[in-house]
């Protein structure tokens, strides 16, 4: 059986939801004398600091070590399948594939392709629904880009209504390797990929994807 393992940037998030409710099961047994009421309220609490433990777990995944195979990002369900102009770095007309993570899927996000990190830039902003078209220009997020001999990718960690924390590892001229960690969104949120026209996208509206494991497009 393997180990649950917990991303390191989410223990101050755990510690502080299980002090919470460690303080509220304190109170509901002093101060609410029916069983009936602080049993479920007890119980509640319990399900709470187990579930945030899960939301906050790193999956073993494996590699598509193919270079021209651009993976996704993150677990989730893609929403989002069209051609954009995109106006931030790419200054260009490209496919955007967007992958909308619920809070139940694995939240750490994974470099694409193997390449050099070229661009990242971190854009305050508004935290409306994450599946909102507007979201990708009105939404704090962050934007990235990995290149290769095959092509570029860029990308953006998208905050949602409850994701009010992005992390991004920030190597901009480094090497990355795909399927390793390029950061994590706490909650709800997307993350929109744009690809070049050239592409042969891999995916369609409403199918269900995994970080590392699924293939998004082959440039």
């Amino acid at each position: 059986m393997k180990k649950l393992k917990v991303h390191d940037d989410g223990r101050g998030t755990i510690a502080a939801i299980w002090g919470i409710c460690l303080l509220l099961i304190f109170l509901f047994i002093i101060f609410i004398h029916p069983s009936f009421i602080w049993i479920p309220l007890v119980a509640l609490m319990c399900f709470v600091m187990c579930f945030i433990v899960f939301f906050f777990r790193v999956p073993v995944r494996g590699n598509i070590s193919k270079p021209n195979a651009v993976t996704s990002v993150a677990d989730g369900k893609v929403v989002i399948i069209e051609k954009v102009y995109e106006p931030e770095y790419l200054k260009t007309e490209c496919i955007q594939v967007s992958v909308y993570m619920s809070f139940f899927n694995v939240h750490v996000n994974y470099w694409p392709i193997d390449g050099v990190n070229t661009y990242y830039k971190y854009h305050p902003g508004r935290y409306l629904l994450a599946w909102m078209p507007k979201a990708s220009e009105l939404n704090e997020h962050a934007s990235l880009a990995v290149r290769n001999e095959c092509g570029e990718v860029f990308f953006k960690q998208m905050a949602g209504t409850f994701a009010r924390r992005i992390v991004t590892y920030d190597c901009v001229g480094e090497n990355v390797e795909k399927a390793t960690q390029c950061g994590i969104i706490k909650f709800g949120s997307r993350i929109d990929m744009y690809l070049p026209l050239t592409a042969d996208i891999q995916v369609e509206i409403g199918d269900e994807v995994r970080a590392c494991e699924s293939v998004i497009a082959k440039l």
